[in-house]
């Protein structure tokens, strides 16, 4: 038996990369998988059957079970008919995993408005408009009187939460906005039997191969034996784990690679500053910087 054995899963973004390591894991524990991926390139242009196709193939040819999806999370529709399109072909979702993305860097001064809006469609809107549907899901079967033991798994990124990376304004915004959704959507969903997590992974895909520094960084060794730790399948266990039906673990943000998994801790209060009588520019100055304004 599987950890996942009769778990439906719905995994977006999942035709390459993280999400094709993440489908593959999942259908070999047991799940019933939708294998979701627009097909588009890595800025989220142009679109393609394909890959989704190839990776459902690869898992029905290996004995599992898993259907194609190519609906674009970002448009509220399309994460509306992927949601059905899970319960249509196995009867239910217990799982979701967020994990589509694309990448339009670009500095600040010359971000463009289509940029920056095409980014946080596909990362924070398609995190959001398939949580939506997906509780509507579960609260139903809530109400209903089913025990329900779903599992949210969002994509974050050190780009936006505990390394924010130049270049990245409108990612990295994304991703600190997913961070700050999965505490949300672990808040609410309890009540309906839904535990929600996220995840920092630093993996190699096609998304950081040109991506200046990160790219090189991530490179595979030249050593056949070595430890690889930035390919995409040291990510997988981790998402498999908080997809259990048992798992324990919600609200919380791991950072994950290679051999390593961390414990994000979110916004704390650190050093306070006070003042006894009204605050003035001098005063907040001097506490802030030990110097009054010049």
């Amino acid at each position: 038996m599987g950890a996942l054995d009769g778990r439906v899963a719905v995994i977006t973004g999942a035709g390459r990369g993280i999400g094709r390591q993440h489908a593959l894991l999942f259908a070999a524990e047991g799940a019933k998988v939708v294998v979701n991926d627009l097909g588009g390139a890595g800025d989220g242009s142009g679109s393609d059957a394909g890959p989704a196709q190839q990776v459902v193939d690869e898992i029905t040819g290996a004995g599992g079970e898993a259907v194609a999806n190519t609906d674009n999370v970002a448009s509220w529709d399309g994460a509306a008919a992927l949601i059905a399109q899970a319960v249509d072909a196995f009867g239910r979702l217990d799982v979701l995993i967020n994990n589509a993305g694309i990448l339009r860097d670009a500095f600040i001064g010359s971000m463009s408005e289509e940029n920056w809006d095409a980014v946080i469609a596909v990362h924070l809107k398609g995190h959001f408009a398939t949580l939506r549907h997906a509780t509507d899901h579960w609260k139903t079967r809530s109400k209903a009187g089913e025990e329900v033991k779903g599992a949210v798994i969002n994509t974050a990124s050190a780009s936006g939460t505990y390394f924010p990376n130049a270049g990245q304004a409108n990612y990295g915004a994304a991703k600190a906005a997913i961070a700050a959704l999965t505490l949300v959507a672990s808040q609410e969903l309890g009540r309906y039997g839904v535990r929600a997590n996220a995840i920092a992974p630093a993996a190699r895909t096609r998304l950081t191969e040109d991506v200046p520094m990160i790219g090189d960084m991530m490179k595979a060794p030249e050593d056949p034996e070595a430890l690889d730790a930035f390919d995409p399948k040291h990510v997988s266990p981790l998402v498999a784990f908080l997809a259990t039906a048992d798992c324990p673990v919600t609200g919380k943000l791991f950072a994950v690679q290679g051999g390593s998994i961390s414990d994000c801790v979110n916004w704390q209060i650190g050093e306070t500053f006070t003042t006894e009588s009204d605050w003035t520019i001098d005063s907040v100055a001097e506490q802030l910087s030990g110097a009054p304004v010049a």
